[in-house]
């Protein structure tokens, strides 16, 4: 599995799959490197993808913790407004991290299954706020297409309806295999029901309601020369930003915020 990047337009139907590796530091994956660039063969991707026949399968999250949808970026961690028990605004995370991420993108499958817990606990310990810009850069990469653009909708919808700690580690742990059949509508529906989901997320996701948010993440991730890690051509998924520095290829900073899990 690898980083995704997205640099330059893919012929119709043409796959790339260049599988360049993780680096882990500590027991947290640190993604840093595969590409999207065009040209290529037909072969199939390794990325280990999840039957999509019958129910999606629910895998609740290590912890819950609140989120909201702030300018069209799902934000994790204790909100910084009073809240209707509390005159008092929470207390502020000391630290943010920008996490850049597509739900076809095998790389963040990777780092949701090696680190999401021990991000997960950070955010309901209140040290860390997260910052989830869903993508839908491998929206080609799905039969049929669009389920980058599905799966982030979903989640940004599951924000708003109280489940995106379950959706999110849900999705990413029955993650379609890059190039094969993805989940349908309503098997996404479905699965929000499931786990609970507050009245509005059916016709959120049937109706696509953050669709432009998920297009317009993509738009200025994928322009923005500050998202580039050193050796990459271009902006991939997962990429991190940790207290607005871009994280490299070895940083150790997230590991050291962020404690191993029991």
């Amino acid at each position: 599995m690898g980083k995704r990047s997205a640099v330059k337009k893919r012929g119709t139907g043409s796959r790339t799959p260049l599988i360049v590796g993780i680096l882990v530091v500590g027991v947290l994956a640190i993604v840093i490197g595969s590409t999207l660039l065009g040209g290529g063969s037909d072969d199939a991707d390794a990325s280990g993808g999840s039957s999509t026949v019958g129910p999606i399968p629910i895998t609740r999250a290590a912890v819950q913790f609140p989120t909201s949808v702030v300018d069209g970026v799902v934000v994790a961690g204790a909100p910084t407004a009073p809240t209707k028990s509390s005159k008092k605004s929470a207390k502020a995370a000391p630290h943010t991290l920008d996490l850049y991420e597509d739900a076809l993108c095998p790389a963040c499958q990777a780092l949701e299954s090696r680190g999401g817990a021990r991000l997960a606990n950070a955010v309901a310990a209140g040290t860390l706020k997260i910052r989830y810009h869903l993508l839908n850069m491998l929206d080609a990469r799905s039969q049929p297409a669009g389920y980058s653009m599905l799966g982030g909708n979903a989640m940004l919808c599951g924000a708003e309806n109280g489940i995106f700690p379950d959706l999110h580690v849900s999705l990413y742990t029955a993650q379609p295999e890059e190039g094969g059949t993805a989940w349908s509508v309503d098997q996404v529906v479905d699965l929000g029901k499931r786990l609970g989901a507050g009245p509005g997320f059916e016709a959120c996701v049937r109706n696509g309601a953050h669709t432009k948010d998920v297009a317009a993440n993509f738009a200025s991730a994928s322009h923005d020369p500050k998202l580039v890690r050193q050796g990459q051509s271009g902006f991939g998924t997962p990429t991190m930003v940790l207290d607005n520095a871009l994280l490299q290829p070895g940083d150790t900073r997230l590991d050291k915020l962020v404690p191993e899990t029991p």
